[in-house]
C-alpha cells in the first residue's frame, strides 16, 4: 500500500519533489523546500515535517536544531502529482531560518521599471540565538 501512494507522485529526475508548508490557521505561505521518497514516508509516519535539504545532501526534520518544527495537519498533491501541500502547525510562529514567520518576507514594491524589493516582516528571534 505505501508503494502505491508513493508511486503516485511525479518524482523529478532527482527523485525530489517540491514541497510547500502552509500555517493550517491562516493559510499563510510558509516556505517551500524539497522532498524525497523517504522524507515523505517518514512526514508521514511521525506526524511532523521532514524535507530532503539539497544542501546538506541528506534528511532534514524541520526545527531538528531549532526547535522550530512543523506539525502536520494535512497532506495533498497537486493535479498534476508534481508538488506537495503541507498543511502545518508551525511551532513557535518562526518558519525562515531568518528568525521570521515566513520565507516570504520580501515584497516588490513600485511600479514600471522603478521597482525593488522591500523587507515586509520583522524578525521575530535572531538567528544567532535559534542556531548554535
Amino acid at each position: 500500500m505505501i508503494k502505491d501512494w508513493l508511486d503516485q507522485v511525479r518524482w523529478d529526475e532527482n527523485g525530489l519533489v517540491p514541497a510547500i508548508a502552509q500555517e493550517i490557521e491562516t493559510n499563510d505561505l510558509l516556505m517551500v523546500a524539497w522532498m524525497n521518497r523517504d522524507a515523505l514516508k517518514l512526514t508521514v509516519k511521525v506526524g511532523e515535517v521532514i524535507y530532503w535539504s539539497r544542501s546538506r545532501k541528506r534528511l532534514w526534520h524541520k526545527g531538528e536544531e531549532s526547535g522550530h518544527v512543523q506539525k502536520v495537519h494535512d497532506i495533498r498533491l497537486d493535479c498534476d502529482a508534481d508538488v506537495i501541500l503541507l498543511k502545518v502547525k508551525q511551532i513557535e510562529g518562526i518558519a525562515c531560518h531568518t528568525g521570521r514567520y515566513s520565507c516570504f518576507f520580501r515584497k516588490l514594491e513600485g511600479s514600471g521599471l522603478d521597482v525593488c524589493w522591500t523587507i515586509d516582516e520583522p524578525v521575530l528571534k535572531d538567528p544567532n540565538r535559534i542556531y548554535k
